[in-house]
């Protein structure tokens, strides 16, 4: 069986020397179904530990096995022997590969060649299995010993002339064990700089739904899906992103859900889809459908639409019709009028032109809406990626409080996160703006004052090691230069640090923009055993984390794999050893923070969080119960921690212009979104194919629609480079892109990151979130030079 292909080298801006020629073609097959099957055998060959890792696969997402490293999609209650998706095949089998990274291969390659290769290239080297510091002289990571490591990093920490020069990145493949020692570490320390890639991605959630609704996570659980009446998908692509959740939207379809779906590009998954669980359809070639009604607005527009769908609402109130829940509307919420009389002064010729769609098929989806008793509104972030994407959200929660759809069954919201613990992570803690109720816990926990400025986010991050040279930055997990949009930029502001360290699994580009010194601290994965080490350096028992999904359970997870390597440490023994380190001298009480013990058992960590954390009182025993336990929201019990106790309504107005409307007056300009591949997760290129859309042997593609590439005088085919703005004085340009025709409304483009990341300026980014506004940049096209 072929391997996927090997793309060509990149500079240091992203761009290929010379990029492969993807194949394009039209995909027919539904999602999943034999295409899936296939790479799930591809994948489970090209880690080299074929058996190792199907025999994996079965203890994936069970109680007694480990969580997926992947996506945060929950897991059912009664599940089956095979709760894993294709993905999920990549997300295992990447991990626990049979590649290994050793000295030698340092030794052969320097980091200025290392930079030449591309993402997948880098990652697919394998695992690293010892600690590696840069030696500038030659250009080299070389071996250092894990005391020297630590020590080096807490010598680097008190050297800094305020704690406020650290910098701590949390990514969401951290359990909550590690989080939780993470940020007590940063906080002890002294400094909020706790950024994470929340700060990426779901941000605007969290923001509008503490705003809207008292608490930023989502009301609905997995078992209301096996409630709703019908399911509204806002700019989310679960066949590429949680495929899991198609088998939960295919089985909502079965019984007679409406699914309704909001999505710029058209997406297989959420057309139909093949559940390769069932034999006799697999058999047939058979598939069920997804959607039951397709919207397509242009991008930024769905704030817009749900405001014409709410306009449409109270047209048809307002004529006497038993459209809306005024019994809800009076005994939980607050602000209706005032949003009333938004929404009602909005033109329909400004909801038109602002969304992209026609009143017609705004009042069709109000009519959809109407029908259902229980509705469920998931959205991800082809929502919260734009710079109007608080008042979004908010805007879709408006729209569920219409009818009453918070706190019953079958109803609520469901912003869909990404990484795996993402949510976990700032329940922890993990949190640049934490609440004065956790620092105050935690100051009653440990009896020291705990820092109370906020810290930096992740843009804010790069901002302040552009600015402001010589800090400490120390990444848990992720790859945080090639997350962040500005690329070049970033990569800049990162080599001025005095210090950068890295715990990961795998060799990534943020490894290789070395600040004055930096490390890469290997550690074990989540498919493997944690076996604790005690005091002595005598391995003991082996360890459970846990992790928080999206809808809020908490739930054990016991790798069973063996570690890739001996050396290899775990997150919780390379942060306690700092920790051990860096307050070695300091009168912090023993008995009180106790890192060793810590280290040797987990438990302990636990009980430290259930002290400190709300909801998670006898966490040690609850945690054990099959599937976990779940973190209550208030919601569901139609309790409110706003300021007036109730649901708010939120009367922003639509923006002025978005980036459609902004451009439009620009002679060829278009509004970029910046997306995965199927072939991807995050920032880990599992390969170059993108079943779904049509693509294979490659990255560098851009979908446009078939008009655009008419009236801006290109074909189909043809390669171009993308320019972005540069207004700041930032040339910001990469190049060799391959025209590919595909079903996208007119004036918008869709390309994938990291590779378009350096088109998106730094303070691009949501008002009240500072997400970087990776859904809405605009860029214009140029015959390639190098390619014509």
């Amino acid at each position: 069986m072929s391997q996927p292909r090997q793309e060509s080298s990149q500079n240091a801006s992203g761009a290929d020397v010379i990029p492969p020629d993807a194949k394009i073609f039209d995909y027919h097959n539904p999602a999943g179904g034999w295409g899936a099957l296939k790479s799930v055998g591809k994948h489970l060959l090209h880690s080299r530990s074929p058996a190792l890792n199907a025999r994996s696969l079965f203890k994936l997402n069970q109680p007694d096995g480990f969580d997926c490293p992947g996506c945060a999609w929950g897991d059912p209650e009664h599940g089956s022997s095979f709760e894993f998706c294709e993905n999920g095949v990549k997300a295992v089998t990447w991990e626990a590969t049979a590649k290994r990274v050793t000295r030698e291969f340092f030794a052969r390659h320097s980091v200025s060649e290392l930079k030449t290769w591309d993402d997948y290239r880098l990652e697919d080297q394998g695992r690293l299995v010892e600690p590696m510091r840069y030696n500038a002289d030659t250009d080299h990571y070389e071996p250092i010993a894990w005391d020297d490591a630590l020590e080096m990093i807490a010598a680097e920490l008190k050297a800094l002339p305020t704690p406020d020069d650290a910098i701590f990145y949390t990514s969401g493949k951290a359990g909550n064990e590690s989080a939780y020692v993470f940020q007590l570490l940063a906080r002890l320390y002294g400094t909020n700089n706790l950024p994470d890639c929340s700060n990426m991605c779901h941000e605007a959630s969290g923001v509008a739904l503490n705003a809207a609704l008292g608490t930023g996570k989502g009301s609905a659980r997995l078992e209301d899906f096996e409630k709703a009446e019908a399911i509204f998908v806002f700019g989310q692509n679960p066949g590429t992103n949680h495929p899991r959740m198609l088998g939960v939207l295919r089985e909502a379809a079965e019984r007679g859900a409406t699914i309704v779906t909001f999505n710029t590009l058209k997406e297989r998954g959420l057309e139909k889809f093949a559940d390769p669980q069932k034999p006799l359809e697999m058999l047939h070639n058979g598939s069920h459908r997804i959607s039951s009604h397709y919207f397509r607005p242009k991008l930024g527009g769905d704030m817009a639409v749900v405001r014409g769908m709410a306009k449409a609402l109270f047209a048809r109130d307002a004529a006497g019709e038993d459209v809306l829940d005024h019994d809800f509307l009076a005994a939980h919420t607050a602000h209706f009028e005032a949003y009333r009389a938004r929404v009602e002064a909005t033109e329909w010729t400004a909801l038109e032109a602002q969304s992209g769609l026609t009143r017609e098929e705004m009042e069709q989806a109000a009519e959809l809406y109407a029908r259902s008793n229980a509705t469920i509104a998931c959205w991800a972030m082809g929502i919260t990626q734009h710079v109007h994407s608080v008042p979004t959200v908010r805007e879709i929660v408006n729209l569920l409080m219409l009818r009453g759809n918070l706190g019953k069954p079958g109803a609520g919201t469901s912003p869909v996160r990404g990484h795996s613990n993402v949510q976990g992570d700032r329940t922890m803690g993990i949190f640049e703006k934490p609440s004065k109720a956790l620092l105050d816990a935690l100051e009653a926990k440990y009896g020291r004052p705990m820092p109370r400025e906020h810290g930096v986010d992740s843009v804010a991050a790069v901002e302040a090691m552009r600015d402001r040279p010589g800090k400490v930055f120390i990444g848990l997990a992720g790859n945080f230069t090639r997350a962040i949009s500005d690329s070049v930029v970033t990569e800049k502001a990162m080599a001025n640090c005095r210090l950068t360290a890295f715990i990961s699994t795998k060799l990534n580009r943020s490894h290789l923009v070395t600040g004055e010194q930096a490390l890469i601290l290997p550690c074990i994965g989540r498919s493997e055993i944690d076996r604790s080490i005690d005091r002595n350096g005598v391995a003991g028992k082996s360890q459970l984390i846990t992790v928080e999904d999206s809808m809020s359970m908490v739930h054990g997870s016991a790798g069973i794999n063996k570690p890739a390597d001996k050396a290899l440490r775990s997150e919780i023994a390379i942060l306690t050893g700092i920790a051990e380190r860096l307050f070695a001298n300091e009168t912090i009480d023993d008995e009180v923070i106790d890192w060793a013990a810590m280290r040797e058992d987990y438990d302990v960590i636990r009980e430290h969080i259930a002290a400190v954390i709300p909801g998670f009182e006898d966490f040690n025993s609850r945690v054990r119960a099959p599937r976990g336990f779940w973190l209550a929201n208030p919601v569901a019990r139609l309790e409110f921690g706003t300021a007036t106790g109730k649901a708010e309504f939120s009367d922003d107005a639509l923006p002025t212009a978005v980036m459609h409307q902004r451009l439009a007056s620009r002679e060829g300009w278009l509004t970029l979104q910046t997306m995965r591949s199927h072939d991807q997760y995050n920032t880990t290129v599992y390969g170059y194919d993108d079943r779904y859309r049509g693509i294979e042997g490659g990255r560098r593609v851009l979908f446009l629609n078939r008009d655009d590439i008419a009236r801006l005088g290109f074909e189909a085919g043809q390669w171009v480079d993308l320019i972005g703005e540069s207004d700041d004085g930032v040339t910001r340009r990469v190049e060799g892109f391959k025209i590919v025709a595909y079903d996208t409304p007119q004036g918008c483009a869709a390309a994938y990151y990291p590779e378009t990341n350096p088109l998106i300026p730094l303070d691009h980014k949501g008002d009240f979130s500072h997400t970087p506004a990776s859904k809405s940049v605009a860029v214009r096209l140029e015959a390639s030079t190098r390619l014509a």
